[in-house]
């Protein structure tokens, strides 16, 4: 007997996926991409291009990092970018463009900070999504390297501003474009040996402190 079309069953066509989780990473990558050319394109600009440009481009991906990021800190950061390209627009030329870095920093410091003293610390918070129940000497050593990374921010933002005022627009996109993230990745690198060094040694002995030289 042959199957009339109105007999046959109803297929409910799938779901398609929501844009916005795609979306959401492309702008994310497109701010990382922004970021780490800022220091070339200002560099690149200083006697090809107005600031003026540079510094409407400036607030956008400011602005987009905050909206992305859905922290605090981060609106404060686009308001100081904000504030930066005025100054630059009212005929101050690339030096408040130049200052961005450390404005990074300094929000960045704040991050870093601001959880330390309204714990758990940042990176307390980001070994937990991996390992929820961190032994306590995992807890003290995560807030020992939350204090690392702010002195480390507090040192990088004084490079970047050193640069910015008494240094050339070459060295300053030198080392807040290569060697500043240099340095980030050393401390990637150096903490991921020491946290290496203390899963192995809690291994061994579970009962054995966090050694002093992981601070």
């Amino acid at each position: 007997m042959t199957r009339r079309p109105s007999d046959a069953p109803h297929r409910i066509a799938p779901a398609r996926s929501a844009p916005a989780p795609r979306l959401r990473a492309a702008a994310t990558a497109a701010v990382l991409v922004l970021t780490l050319a800022y220091p070339f394109v200002v560099a690149f600009g200083a006697d090809r291009l107005p600031p003026g440009g540079v510094a409407a481009a400036l607030v956008a991906v400011a602005v987009l990092r905050a909206a992305l990021a859905r922290d605090p800190v981060w609106w404060l950061a686009a308001a100081g970018a904000v504030a930066l390209a005025a100054v630059s627009s009212l005929g101050h030329g690339w030096l408040p463009l130049k200052l961005y870095p450390v404005l990074v920093n300094a929000s960045l410091l704040a991050v870093f900070g601001l959880s330390l003293h309204h714990g758990p610390p940042l990176v307390e918070r980001l070994a937990r999504v991996a390992e929820p129940a961190l032994p306590a000497e995992a807890v003290a050593y995560t807030r020992r390297v939350t204090q690392a990374w702010c002195v480390f921010f507090l040192a990088n933002g004084l490079v970047a501003a050193a640069t910015a005022v008494w240094s050339s627009t070459r060295v300053w996109a030198a080392y807040n474009g290569f060697v500043a993230y240099l340095l980030i990745g050393a401390m990637f690198g150096g903490e991921w040996l020491l946290r290496r060094r203390l899963k192995a040694r809690l291994a061994a002995a579970p009962d054995a402190a966090v050694p002093r030289s992981a601070a």
